[in-house]
């Protein structure tokens, strides 16, 4: 992959505050002409810099009033099925990220639902029926402070 210069940074921080942006606002933000705006865009396409464009949607708006933080514990004893288990989370549509992590517990979880009930009804009846899965313990977030943001693109490489 191609390191990252000052007109690939100019267009990547554009995308993330408006992933609808033309080519040639693009190209206005980076001071680059629009052909050349566009090439870059496509080599970070493929270089996978941009996964891809999303609509930011209000939970609530939709009825998803509850967010909770899920740690999620393996059984050891069936850890060899770890890639199955994470196959099975993926297919979840109110996880909405999901790590791995270090300490604790194994993953960590980021999940939807409309309200505590259904919350409690998706961890007991589908979460932890998934084989492998030993222990679970949900933290429902009272307010968003700080949601998503865009990456600082002014570190790194």
């Amino acid at each position: 992959m191609q390191s990252l210069d000052r007109y690939d940074r100019a267009i990547l921080r554009t995308l993330q505050e408006n992933g609808r942006a033309s080519n040639v606002e693009l190209s206005d933000k980076a001071s680059l002409s629009a052909p050349q705006c566009y090439r870059r865009v496509q080599r970070m396409e493929s270089e996978g810099v941009i996964r891809g464009y999303t609509v930011k949607i209000d939970p609530e708006a939709i009825g998803l009033g509850v967010t909770a933080f899920v740690s999620l514990n393996l059984d050891r004893e069936q850890f060899k099925q770890v890639r199955s288990m994470e196959k099975v989370i993926r297919q979840f549509p109110e996880i909405l990220e999901c790590y791995a992590i270090s300490g604790d517990f194994d993953y960590l979880l980021k999940v939807v639902a409309s309200d505590l009930k259904s919350l409690s009804a998706f961890l007991t009846d589908r979460l932890m029926q998934v084989p492998g899965v030993s222990g679970v313990r949900s933290t429902v977030c009272l307010e968003e402070i700080k949601p998503v943001s865009p990456l600082p693109l002014d570190r790194g490489r």
